[in-house]
């Protein structure tokens, strides 16, 4: 068993965190593990929300200053304690329930990374609008070319990684944006074992 910690950067989710959070718990009752909300200063009561959550080892962090998704992955990663670090989203578009797909490919392979991937290119299961789809796959297309494949989809947010990764490269990271993987996967030259993990992407029910 591998512990891990988990990193949510979170904007006005307070209509999905108390599912979330709980689903979390639940699948992971066996597992060591910690859970970090990074909030960008949301303005829909996500605050009050998080008080009334009394979870073990959950910790709940606001930033103030210069809102985006990768600062607060990258804050995150500097709170966590174990070795591993697992990112997703807070909007339940990640299932909880694929965090242990996850886990298994990652501790079977020694993995540096088990991604999660989107069916973007083989199926039309993937919950994604026309324009979204469209950049994602024009993306994936550009890193493959210019960069090298290293996984079937470089734009997910449901991932895990060695947390060496970080902080051995942390000074080399763009460290802005909305695609930590993608910084994350090619700041380092030496070759990493990157496995891919198919899961469904939900649509999401609450929230924008």
């Amino acid at each position: 068993m591998i512990k891990f910690s988990i990193v949510i950067p979170v904007y006005n989710e307070s209509k999905n965190l108390y599912l979330l959070i709980n689903q979390i718990y639940q699948i992971l009752k066996t597992q060591t593990f910690e859970l970090i909300i990074v909030d960008d200063n949301s303005t829909d009561g996500t605050k009050n929300i998080m008080k009334k959550l009394k979870r073990r080892n959950l910790r709940y962090y606001i930033r103030t200053k210069n809102r985006d998704l990768t600062k607060s992955c990258i804050f995150g990663f500097r709170k966590s304690r174990y070795q591993n670090i697992l990112v997703m989203d807070g909007d339940l578009q990640h299932r909880p329930v694929d965090i242990t797909k996850l886990l298994k490919v990652f501790k079977k392979n020694n993995a540096d990374f088990a991604i999660g991937t989107r069916k973007l290119f083989k199926s039309k299961k993937h919950n994604l609008g026309f324009l979204r789809l469209s950049a994602s796959r024009i993306l994936i297309l550009i890193v493959n070319i210019f960069l090298g494949k290293k996984t079937s989809d470089p734009m997910s947010g449901f991932f895990i990684f060695k947390k060496k990764i970080f902080t051995e490269n942390k000074s080399k990271l763009f460290s802005q944006g909305y695609k930590i993987l993608l910084d994350l996967l090619y700041v380092d030259n030496r070759k990493a074992k990157v496995f891919d993990v198919e899961i469904n992407f939900d649509l999401r029910k609450k929230g924008t």
